[in-house]
């Protein structure tokens, strides 16, 4: 078995340090909901950027950079989706009761 070489070994220090720091923000969007703060054009940009990463990495067959956005991609998806979820409930939630049809108001029609 041979050792790693010193750029694979940083890769992989790198792709820890980096993909550990999505832990702490995905378990805390899970465990509160709370995703006010978390913009939804960064969070999909993102989340797409991740994605073509690891298409990259499986492209050049570099395990650092596969193993690290796949793990990143797992996270930040988790966050993305729960920010989708929670956004659309908020939504659904504010119309007013009784037959509301959007943001017209009960019972009007449609502005033409």
């Amino acid at each position: 078995m041979t050792l790693p070489t010193l750029p694979d070994t940083v890769g992989y220090l790198a792709a820890l340090l980096t993909t550990s720091s999505f832990v702490p923000q995905a378990l805390l969007t899970l465990r509160t909901r709370d995703v006010s703060g978390i913009s939804l054009s960064m969070y999909g940009a993102f989340t797409l950027g991740v994605a073509l990463w690891l298409v990259y990495g499986i492209a050049i067959g570099e395990w650092p950079v596969i193993i690290a956005n796949v793990v990143t991609l797992a996270l930040a998806a988790t966050i993305l989706v729960t920010k989708v979820r929670v956004e659309r409930a908020r939504a659904r939630s504010a119309w007013p009761a009784g037959g509301a049809k959007g943001p017209q108001g009960a019972g009007s029609e449609p502005r033409a």
